[in-house]
């Protein structure tokens, strides 16, 4: 029997969940996670290394790299081929003080200190403070 998944712990949902050519009509959907977006959020407009983004979604580095490596993949793919991305599911809980956190901004980048400062996102979390939702 397989371990089951931990919830990859996020900041903010994303502003907009679809993205797509503004020429013609889309050659079809991708789906990314919302994890495989908070990952490409952290590490590729952030700066975050690998055991930063980790420590913030609360997962290994490992399961990091290859939540990331998914999302570049799916990101190309939109990308090169012309289709739409939609950004839904997964398996996440977003961070227990998002609403109040003094760093939330840093997920609309206009944020001093490109991280969450909330102080809980780089703690283990306990499951009891966040919310799981699954899509």
């Amino acid at each position: 029997m397989p371990r089951p998944k931990k919830c990859r712990r996020i900041c903010a949902l994303p502003r907009h969940s679809s993205f797509g050519p503004l020429e013609g009509a889309a050659d079809g959907v991708v789906e990314m996670a919302v994890e495989e977006y908070e990952s490409i959020r952290l590490m590729d407009l952030l700066g975050c290394t690998q055991e930063e983004c980790a420590a913030q979604m609360g997962v290994a580095r490992s399961t990091v790299q290859q939540v990331y490596d998914a999302a570049r993949k799916k990101l190309a793919l939109a990308l090169v081929e012309g289709r739409r991305l939609h950004i839904s599911g997964g398996d996440y809980a977003l961070c227990p003080q998002g609403e109040v956190c003094p760093g939330r901004s840093c997920a609309r980048r206009d944020c001093g200190r490109g991280r969450c400062g909330c102080g809980s996102c780089s703690d283990k979390d306990d499951g009891q403070n966040s919310q799981n939702i699954l899509k």
